[in-house]
């Protein structure tokens, strides 16, 4: 069934995920605080662009927002012109930023004031993900809300899972980065050996892939990492801003981070050798100087 949706934040990830919504029928409205992202994608997709987030969401069914982190999320919702102005209530609004979980009981709070309901629904996938409508989603929220959402949120989603009350979501995408800085880090190692004993990186790696080590990571980056290309999803800068959040939520619950820390030090190395932009997988940059 066709619903009107809004949707702000055109980045990487946003502006194909606002796409599948389009092309499965729903009437889109999109935001972009750089109006010539809206109108790219007003000029790739059937559409329409609002010059406010507070315009885009006048009316709307769903309102769904993908942006750079807590303050960003804070000024589209309840900030000047806000999409938080002019959601009608009963509506579903689902954010898809990465934050801290504070941020998103706070906000959810608000939208519980105004009348509608709030998701928080980090995702994991990547900028390939996002394209191929294939996205993992970790939703934090209402129970009835989140089924409402779900057939929506499934226009660019494999997996939509809610994993408990408001802040879930994002504390489960603090438990996928970790687990991924890890991974990349092992990865990154055993490659430098293999390399550094005289194997065939090729070799070993189809081997063992087909075993215990096996991961995602391994499948998709060994061989750009060979090839010292990091040009390939999730940057730096992005990845450091979410480890810090996981490891800020840490010292609020107690839970004890030792690798997270050390491999969030390393990116801080590879920041300060200008690799902010790169890839999370160059990690093996470090070792291979």
């Amino acid at each position: 069934m066709s619903c009107k949706v809004a949707f702000i934040g055109l980045g990487v990830m946003g502006f194909p995920m606002a796409g599948h919504l389009a092309n499965a029928g729903h009437l889109v409205t999109v935001y972009n605080r750089t109006a010539e992202k809206a109108q790219q994608w007003q000029n790739t997709y059937k559409g329409n662009t609002a010059a406010t987030p507070a315009e885009a969401a006048d009316g709307a069914d769903y309102i769904f927002t993908c942006v750079g982190n807590d303050d960003d999320l804070r000024e589209v919702t309840i900030g000047d012109n806000g999409a938080f102005e002019s959601v009608k209530p009963g509506a579903v609004f689902i954010d898809h930023t990465t934050t801290s979980a504070i941020v998103a009981k706070e906000v959810s709070a608000i939208a519980t004031q105004k009348g509608f309901e709030f998701l928080d629904a980090p995702v994991s996938g990547g900028q390939a993900g996002a394209e191929n409508g294939k996205l993992t989603v970790m939703t934090g929220g209402d129970e009835a809300a989140f089924e409402k959402a779900r057939p929506v949120i499934e226009s660019f989603a494999a997996s939509v899972k809610l994993l408990g009350p408001s802040g879930y979501g994002q504390m489960t995408k603090m438990v996928n980065q970790i687990c991924i800085a890890g991974l990349v880090q092992a990865l990154s190692e055993g490659i430098h050996f293999a390399k550094s004993a005289g194997l065939d990186v090729e070799k070993v790696i189809d081997v063992i892939s087909k075993g215990a080590a096996q991961s995602w990571q391994m499948e998709n980056r060994y061989s750009t990492m060979m090839n010292n290309e990091f040009k390939f999803g999730f940057a730096v800068d992005w990845m450091r801003k979410d480890l810090g959040i996981a490891m800020e939520e840490a010292g609020k619950n107690g839970a004890a981070l030792p690798i997270t820390e050390i491999v969030d030090s390393y990116y801080a190395e590879i920041q300060k050798a200008g690799g902010n932009r790169w890839d999370t997988s160059s990690l093996i940059s470090r070792l291979e100087k």
